[in-house]
């Protein structure tokens, strides 16, 4: 991936970028100084930042603020197209990370600014497609991807021994007795940390782990067994109910 400190918007708005990542690849923890949005066209990227991760599944993206320390993961082959954005593009540019819809228009448009150049003149096509893109943006759809990480230490490890262990039974009953918590608090802190409850936190997770899972080529009944799901049809349930479609289709569409 291109280094920001080798970019120069002096020319233009935004410069894209197209990378392709093996699989098992990785980045290590870096920043750039200026907005990225990260589309995946294949495989499954997972995004770890300081304050949660993102998993971005074909077909969406992740923007990233200015500024923002982040390391990835690469699952399956993954074709990407990033957009480095001047953060003084715009003034009302997204403020968080956040896992987004690209739509139709703005996936042609990340397509044909890759041929543009550098330099344009004012009122040509260029400078419209360049402005469109970033309109598209101020209205992406946010998607439910992102898992945000709690901020006490307690509540992290829970975290993590479910996400260890994704099978176990981790109603919130019995996580909140695993904290000496009762429900309602270990919900109420979660909500305030997190903006999930701990059931909703879970099920996050879950759809998160079975994302990479698929891009591994692993099969579906196997994949909701381990993720403790009690059969094929209710893991496939939660995930059409999320994503419009079944977990067999989703990376054959």
């Amino acid at each position: 991936m291109q280094s920001s400190a080798s970019l120069s918007f002096a020319h233009r708005p935004l410069i894209p970028v197209a990378h392709d990542y093996p699989h098992g690849a990785t980045e290590p923890w870096h920043q750039h100084d200026c907005a990225q949005l990260l589309h995946i066209i294949s495989g499954v990227v997972r995004v770890d930042t300081q304050s949660g991760c993102w998993v971005i599944p074909p077909g969406r993206g992740v923007w990233l603020p200015a500024g923002t320390r982040h390391a990835l993961r690469i699952t399956g082959q993954v074709a990407a197209r990033t957009l480095f954005i001047d953060p003084l593009a715009r003034a009302d540019l997204p403020a968080a990370c956040q896992i987004v819809q690209i739509s139709a228009l703005l996936r042609e448009l990340i397509v044909a600014s890759l041929a543009l150049p550098e330099h344009y003149v004012g009122g040509s096509r260029e400078e419209r497609i360049y402005e469109l893109i970033l309109d598209e943006i101020r209205g992406m759809t946010v998607l439910p991807f992102g898992l945000a990480e709690p901020q006490t230490a307690i509540l992290r490890q829970l975290c993590r021994s479910m996400q260890a262990r994704p099978a176990d039974d981790w109603s919130s009953q019995r996580a909140a007795r695993l904290v000496n918590m009762s429900e309602r608090t270990l919900n109420r802190h979660f909500q305030q940390q997190t903006a999930l409850t701990w059931s909703e936190w879970v099920r996050r997770a879950k759809l998160m782990e079975a994302l990479i899972r698929l891009a591994q080529g692993q099969s579906v009944l196997a994949i909701a067994l381990e993720l403790g799901y009690g059969s094929h049809s209710a893991f496939t349930a939660m995930f059409r109910r999320v994503m419009g479609i079944s977990p067999s289709d989703y990376f054959n569409d």
